[in-house]
């Protein structure tokens, strides 16, 4: 607020900062709420959605004077979206300008242009818009983004860590205007395109809550391409950091979802429709839905007398003749020399074309400088030169190119007056060139008048669209070309001339339904919605920040779940006179990476300790066979084990093992281990885990996109093979399991069998509640249910886990909790993740080694109790055991 803008915050803010922890209403304070519009932080109760981009949405221009004057660009998508909110949305936008402004003229124009025009200008100095805009995004992200890799080392395109400097620079003084613009909770802020991929991480470290938007309007390359980027973790995490990301198409968010898969480990689904990444608790959703034109402007520009004589005195001009028109900027990814070429081609193939067409090419100016734009000029013009002194004559040219700045309502009118509009972009994001077409081939009645033609008359359009390009997949009645197959484009223009009027016709209302329906008002009214949805639930979840720089970001959690606090476990601990400890293995008493997987001594030193306490019932629960676990817990005399997620259940190192469930029929294995091998010779990285009571194939070390859907193949193969076997087939974190079935009974005591087939089909719908496999949850259950029928009710309950097989353990004991089995006492329940992340546990520890330090602390307790017993105390040590 003291940056020195120059913006009039003496307004009071509407609403509160939100400074609850928890939901809940803040009511407004009962101030005095006018406001003379000028400010942004006026006390308005509309929406306000707060628009950012590269650019500004204003046309500047100096004077003879050298004063600025500005004025709203009508023409640019920033200005037509508004269309799609309601007419209350206060919409503020946030950019910087296309002219340099004298650091002493900076306030000022900064409040005109708010008061005017509802724009917060981000000035950026000179340097750093050259290293930022035309450095890091134009000669680095810009051609990664479309396919080009910098092979070429004597070009200068290798990364240049200076310029992404630049670029984290500029994304941060973005963010700073953002800040300004942010009046309540309520706001919502949308984020555009490629220049701006770091401002997500910067807006949510200051606001974890914030509403946040992204659209890419760029394609987003193959995750083969996007790795080549030195600094693809750091933009990837701060994408993520929004709540909702669009892409003009399925390609480019499949490509997206395959990075974040591949290089961050990430999981995605999708759920009624959307698509959704699972980031540390928030769910990112991500939203597919190609950008619009305005139909409106269109149809008002095409109106204008002067677009209509235009249009007269095109098609007057080129009467007779076949009308092509390309619309492209001028940069290496447009195409216009394959097109050029793939026009020669047609004209070398088909005499009696030649004097019959015309390409009439308009070149927008390039938006960056470089040697690659200077090479893509020369080519065309090269290419064009070739065409028109081969094929033309002296009142005949092929090729018409139009490089300098036209009207719109020129271009306009070119549209109309066209036969065929060809797009031949080798890599496009979006491309609204032929949505532009095809809504001024519609015409009005002027024109129509003009031709000869009465109000009913159907109109015509032909489009050429390269395959390459994101608006392709939505028009479906155009040719699609590979625009590097010259041959392929000179065939899609010979049946372009070749279409009768009939199908000409059909094909342009198909792509006109789709054009006036799907406008850019739909978009912007889609994304909104979108974005409504993906922060519903902002508040009902509790933020922590972590990381640092760009490795910043929120975990969202529920609000119950907190750290685990040693001082309070231990003194629950003290005061219990039964207690069951539940413990997980991998990942709990022993890293997950660790090489080595036997415990330490320490660790088998600390579970000692635990046994001997006679108030004690310690379990270790784990997925791995019984075998090992035996082997390596000899040392642990007292030691519960609930071997492969609780199949097979020994109470001590004397007791037998024993299981609940039947001895499982082996004739299954039979079936199902063959149909694994034949899946782990195909996927290189695969490997087969045969336990006791069950199959586990694992894919971790497989290419992530084949290994998954291999997998999706071997499930659905496995459930066919095995669908008269009393197995169920599960699909979990890298790993595709077979394993026995369990039925779970609607009895009072929740009572868990196994049951044969022909006794599960006697039994009626309303006993079976539902049935799954055997898991850790299950097994919990047994044990506790066995410790209090038994006359052991536990007062104290402690599991600790780590993966998602530990969190059917904390479901069980959840639910028993709240479902009186422990009736008249509940105990005190310590249901623990390791690891701050989503989970159904209330507590959570950083570490393993916070683990075994938790466990220290009470083995403390239980060590001075025996050695109480064999008087070998001091009377210090008893003041502190009485303590």
């Amino acid at each position: 607020m003291t940056s020195g803008d120059g913006f009039d915050f003496r307004q009071p803010f509407k609403s509160l900062p939100r400074v609850v922890t928890s939901p809940g209403i803040i009511s407004d304070p009962d101030w005095d709420t006018r406001s003379d519009g000028d400010s942004v932080g006026s006390a308005s109760s509309t929406e306000r959605k707060i628009i950012v981009a590269n650019f500004l949405p204003l046309n500047c221009a100096r004077d003879e004077a050298g004063q600025l004057s500005f004025s709203l660009d009508d023409d640019a998508l920033l200005v037509q979206l508004k269309h799609g909110f309601s007419n209350e949305t206060d919409v503020v936008y946030v950019g910087s300008l296309k002219v340099q402004v004298d650091p002493s003229e900076q306030d000022q124009i900064a409040q005109k242009l708010l008061r005017e025009y509802r724009c917060i200008p981000t000035f950026l100095p000179s340097d750093l818009q050259q290293q930022f805009y035309h450095g890091f995004c134009k000669q680095q992200l810009w051609p990664l983004f479309h396919y080009m890799l910098p092979i070429c080392l004597d070009k200068g395109e290798l990364f240049d860590r200076n310029l992404f400097q630049a670029y984290v620079r500029a994304n941060k003084l973005f963010a700073d205007k953002v800040m300004e613009a942010i009046n309540t909770d309520d706001d919502y802020v949308w984020v555009h395109d490629y220049h701006l991929m770091l401002l997500p991480t910067f807006l949510r470290k200051r606001l974890h809550r914030i509403k946040l938007g992204f659209f890419l309007h760029s394609p987003f390359p193959s995750s083969e391409i996007y790795r080549t980027l030195p600094v693809r973790d750091e933009i990837l995490k701060s994408l993520l950091n929004a709540d909702l990301i669009g892409f003009q198409t399925f390609d480019y968010a499949r490509h997206f979802l395959s990075c974040c898969s591949r290089l961050l480990g990430l999981h995605y689904e999708s759920k009624r429709g959307y698509i959704g990444i699972e980031y540390f608790g928030r769910t990112v959703s991500l939203k597919i839905l190609s950008v619009g034109v305005h139909v409106g402007r269109l149809e008002s520009v095409l109106k204008l007398p002067a677009t209509v004589s235009k249009v007269q005195e095109i098609e007057q001009k080129y009467k007779g003749k076949m009308l092509m028109l390309g619309v492209d900027d001028m940069d290496i990814f447009k195409g216009i020399s394959l097109k050029l070429l793939g026009l020669e081609l047609l004209l070398e193939r088909n005499p009696k074309l030649r004097e019959k067409v015309v390409l009439v090419q308009i070149i927008n100016p390039a938006r960056s400088t470089g040697k690659d734009v200077q090479e893509a000029v020369t080519e065309t013009l090269s290419v064009a030169e070739r065409i028109n002194k081969k094929y033309g004559s002296s009142g005949y040219k092929p090729v018409v190119l139009i490089d300098h700045r036209i009207p719109f309502y020129e271009k306009i009118a070119f549209y109309a007056a066209s036969d065929c509009c060809i797009v031949n972009a080798v890599r496009d994001g979006m491309n609204l060139v032929p949505y532009e077409y095809t809504v001024c081939r519609q015409g009005n009645e002027e024109i129509d008048k003009f031709r000869g033609l009465d109000k009913d008359t159907s109109h015509t359009s032909t489009l050429i669209v390269s395959e390459f390009v994101g608006c392709s997949p939505s028009l479906s009645g155009a040719f699609r070309v590979n625009p590097w197959s010259v041959d392929d484009v000179a065939d899609a223009l010979c049946h372009a001339t070749d279409l009768t009027e009939s199908e000409k016709r059909l094909r342009h209302e198909k792509h006109y339904r789709y054009v006036s329906t799907h406008d850019v008002a739909y978009w912007a009214r889609s994304f909104a919605q979108d974005l409504e949805r993906a922060c519903k639930d902002h508040y009902s979840r509790r933020c922590w920040a972590i990381g640092f720089g760009l490795n910043f970001r929120v975990i969202a959690l529920s609000p119950g779940f907190r750290k685990l606090s040693s001082e309070y476990f231990v003194s629950c601990y003290n005061k219990a006179s039964r207690r069951a400890i539940f413990l997980d293995y991998d990942g709990t008493l022993v890293p997950q990476s660790s090489i080595n997987k036997a415990p330490n001594a320490e660790v088998i030193s600390i579970l000692n300790t635990l046994c001997n306490d006679p108030k004690n019932n310690v379990f270790i629960v784990s997925g791995r066979g019984r075998d090992s676990l035996d082997e390596w817990f000899s040392p642990c005399e007292k030691l519960g084990i609930a071997a492969e997620h609780g199949y097979f259940v020994r109470w001590s190192k004397e007791a037998e093992w024993e299981s609940s469930y039947p001895n499982p029929q082996r004739e299954w294995k039979h079936i199902a281990e063959p149909v694994m091998q034949v899946y782990t010779e195909t996927t290189d990285g695969s490997s087969i885990e045969p336990k006791e009571s069950a199959l586990v194939w694992h894919y971790l070390d497989a290419d992530h996109d084949f290994g998954s859907c291999q997998a999706k193949e071997l499930q659905d193969h496995l459930e066919r093979v095995l669908s008269n076997e009393p197995v169920v087939v599960k699909c979990g974190h890298y790993i595709v399991e077979v394993k026995p079935q369990v039925y779970c009974l609607g009895c009072p005591e929740h009572f868990v069998i196994s049951l044969p087939c022909w006794l599960h089909r006697a039994l009626t719908e309303q006993l079976i509640t539902h049935v799954q496999g055997v898991s850790k949850g299950l097994a919990v259950n047994k044990l506790i249910r066995a410790l209090v029928n038994n006359g052991k009710a536990p007062d104290f309950l402690m599991c600790i886990g780590n993966d998602r097989s530990d969190e059917d353990m904390f479901e069980s004991i959840n639910g028993m909790t709240s479902n009186a089995a422990f009736s008249p006492a509940v105990p005190e329940v310590f249901a623990c993740s390791v690891g701050q992340k989503p989970s159904k546990a209330k507590y959570y520890v950083d570490d393993t080694s916070e683990v075994i330090r938790l466990l220290k602390n009470v083995t403390r307790t239980s060590s001075q109790r025996e050695d109480v017993s064999h008087g070998r105390v001091t009377f210090r040590d008893v003041l502190d055991f009485v303590e």
